[in-house]
């Protein structure tokens, strides 16, 4: 049997559960309404979170019974050039798959990983992360806590007209994030909060990492992208401040205790990480390990 196929969306409706598992309507009511299936009512509607959806069913026998899930050793989530660093520079073994929050905190509750870097901000309330990972990773045995914060802005050459908001944008090529990535929903709150219309933006093709991304506008591919003060340093590009994110990491509470990330985390606490951090520029590690969520 092929695995389903998920709408692109953050919640399924009833009729696109129903579809999913090929059950009737009523049969998906019922299962909300005895609990056995995750879901959360809005407005009076049914709503049933992609990402925990998709655990359910990974976690499904075809008793119904659940079956335990062994992480393999892998940091999922966004690309942070100092996390890269830390993994590979701590010599924990960890293994890294670096493509998107969203992408890193739905593969996070299927058991693919033992954590996700984040830094997902919740447009209504302006926080960062602890509502996604609410609403997507309740029950999962894991913990939030601190990375790092990280000031993020517009990154041009230097020898390119000043930049002091992103309506200055317009008639430049800009280079994006992929969708599944928490830069790419930040970039597009911020556009609908300055009524910045993205249909009058011409978009290069999509980066899918931040070096990647300052890479395009320092080789000229691009004349600007919504990028992170140390990667526009580091290339020599200019940078225009305009917002400081916080980066967090959810972590499975087991793999926590193990020697991996032991070792990793007890790096990310050393002198060399913080002067690795100050040298780059941009971050701030102050509180590096605060719980910020427990499952």
């Amino acid at each position: 049997m092929t695995e389903p196929a998920f709408p692109d969306h953050e919640y399924l409706t009833v009729p696109e559960l129903a579809e999913l598992l090929r059950l009737k309507e009523r049969k998906i009511y019922d299962l909300a309404a005895s609990g056995e299936v995750p879901c959360s009512r809005a407005t009076g509607k049914l709503l049933f979170p992609a990402g925990e959806i998709r655990a359910w069913i990974a976690r499904a026998k075809s008793g119904g019974e659940a079956t335990p899930v062994e992480r393999p050793q892998v940091l999922l989530g966004s690309h942070d050039p100092l996390l890269d660093w830390a993994v590979r520079q701590s010599r924990s073994g960890l293994a890294s798959y670096f493509d998107g929050s969203m992408d890193g905190l739905e593969r996070f509750v299927r058991g693919e990983g033992i954590a996700a870097g984040l830094h997902l901000r919740d447009a209504k309330s302006g926080t960062w992360n602890i509502p996604a990972v609410q609403k997507m990773a309740a029950g999962q045995n894991a913990v939030l806590i601190r990375f790092a914060t990280r000031a993020r802005g517009l990154v041009s050459r230097e020898d390119a007209p000043a930049l002091n908001s992103l309506k200055d944008l317009i008639g430049l090529r800009l280079a994006p994030r992929q969708p599944e990535s928490g830069t790419d929903r930040l970039f597009r709150d911020l556009a609908a909060a300055e009524r910045l219309d993205l249909d009058t933006l011409t978009l290069t093709d999509i980066a899918r990492s931040e070096d990647e991304a300052v890479e395009a506008v320092r080789r000229g591919s691009a004349d600007v992208t919504f990028g992170l003060e140390a990667v526009a340093r580091a290339y020599g590009l200019r940078f225009t401040p305009l917002m400081v994110e916080e980066f967090a990491l959810l972590v499975d509470r087991k793999a926590w205790f193990e020697p991996a990330f032991q070792t990793f985390h007890s790096f990310c606490q050393s002198e060399p990480f913080a002067r690795r951090a100050a040298e780059m520029g941009g971050y701030d590690t102050a509180g590096f390990g605060t719980v910020l969520w427990n499952g």
